[in-house]
């Protein structure tokens, strides 16, 4: 009786035993996943992003050849596809041939201004001297007529005076003659008033010709002066002629600094053309793998066409899309460990870039617009940048677009 007693109480405490060691075992594992889900925050709405760069054509062309195909790696540099450069060619020789003209234009316009500026300098000195000497010959020609009516007057006066004393020979010679019919003067004094009256008539005749010649004098000196005044006239003319010079050198440096903005005109263009002309070798603007290629040898391509993507695998990063509740605790910096599906759930180290902004749904086609209509309440979902630690080894495996699994570690 007594050992069954002792075999039933041994039997309960082995059970206590058991069901106490499963319950501590149950709150270990409770306490370790409580330990381990508070210091992290994971989801595998996440993928892998690149660079995806689409190739066009800066000019329009056709297609002389393809150098680069599909999944093809290449490097910064490499010529992706050649257009038939004929065309531009020709356009930078044009360009090359406007420039020549239009510097040989500008050369010719700059040597005329200081010719211009110099020979209107020097006609306008020149014009300055001729109205300077027409009014010198004026006042000369002046002072000509002014003598010559001078001596005309002078003239006129030693007429008068000449014509009375040649009045008064007269009535003596005609008071003598009646004298000497009746004897009562000599022979002599009568032939010496003949004399003098002849004598005063010949000074008479002096006088008048000394007139006419005074009176010709003048008149040769009015002619003069008339013809110095109208050549003074001219020269005044020509003075304000040779004036406008100045204008004509301003009109002359316009047409150089016209000439030398057509050369600056000219090498622009030359310089396009040599562009457009380098545009038709695409090259690969990075490293990266081509992909969707949709050009051909023979095709016709107009600019900006996408030609091809180059994805730029040397430059990869994660973006995971965690739930609003779940960025409590996640911060810039915070370490990241992620799984690669494709490659059995390898990992990759990695920290927090950078949190976006907004959420996906914001940049979606239709954002939403919780205002109107029924609301429900949806957990909303914030993309975040995750960039992977360099030196790992099997970057250039992960593509774009992958599914990956990110941890991120806030404790």
């Amino acid at each position: 009786m007594a050992d069954s007693i002792d075999t039933q109480s041994f039997t309960s405490t082995g059970r206590f035993r058991v069901i106490l060691g499963v319950v501590v075992l149950l709150l270990a594992g409770a306490g370790f996943w409580w330990w381990t889900s508070q210091g992290h925050e994971s989801t595998d709405d996440a993928q892998v992003d690149a660079h995806v760069t689409q190739i066009a054509s800066r000019v329009g062309g056709t297609v002389l050849k393809v150098s680069a195909s599909d999944n093809q790696e290449v490097e910064p540099g490499a010529v992706l596809l050649e257009l038939d450069p004929r065309d531009y060619q020709v356009a930078v020789d044009k360009a090359k041939a406007e420039l020549a003209d239009a510097e040989a234009a500008a050369i010719a316009a700059q040597s005329n201004v200081p010719i211009t500026s110099t020979s209107t300098e020097s006609g306008v000195a020149s014009a300055q001297s001729s109205v300077d000497q027409a009014r010198s010959m004026i006042e000369t020609a002046s002072k000509e007529v002014d003598a010559a009516r001078a001596r005309l007057n002078a003239a006129q006066s030693r007429l008068r005076e000449v014509e009375a004393n040649a009045t008064r020979a007269r009535r003596d010679v005609d008071r003598l003659k009646g004298l000497l019919a009746k004897d009562e003067v000599s022979q002599q004094q009568y032939d010496a008033a003949v004399a003098a009256a002849d004598a005063q008539a010949a000074a008479t005749d002096t006088a008048r010709a000394q007139i006419a010649e005074a009176e010709a004098v003048i008149r040769v000196a009015e002619s003069r002066h008339v013809q110095t005044k109208s050549g003074e006239t001219q020269a005044r003319a020509g003075l304000r002629n040779a004036q406008t010079g100045p204008g004509q050198v301003t009109a002359m440096r316009a047409r150089a600094s016209s000439a030398q903005a057509r050369v600056e005109q000219a090498k622009a263009t030359l310089a396009q053309a040599e562009l457009n002309l380098q545009y038709t070798v695409i090259k690969a603007p990075a490293t990266g793998v081509v992909s969707k290629k949709s050009v051909n040898p023979g095709q016709v391509i107009q600019p900006s066409q996408p030609l091809l993507a180059l994805v730029q695998t040397d430059d990869v990063w994660i973006t995971a899309n965690f739930k609003e509740t779940q960025l409590n605790e996640m911060r810039q910096g915070q370490r990241v460990v992620v799984e690669v599906d494709a490659y059995d759930g390898r990992q990759f180290q990695g920290k927090v870039d950078s949190i976006a902004a907004a959420t996906g749904a914001r940049f979606s086609l239709l954002p939403p617009e919780n205002a109107t209509g029924n609301f429900v309440k949806v957990v909303q979902r914030v993309p975040v940048k995750i960039v992977l630690d360099s030196g790992q080894g099997g970057e250039p495996l992960l593509r774009p677009g992958m599914s990956v699994t990110a941890t991120v570690y806030t404790k």
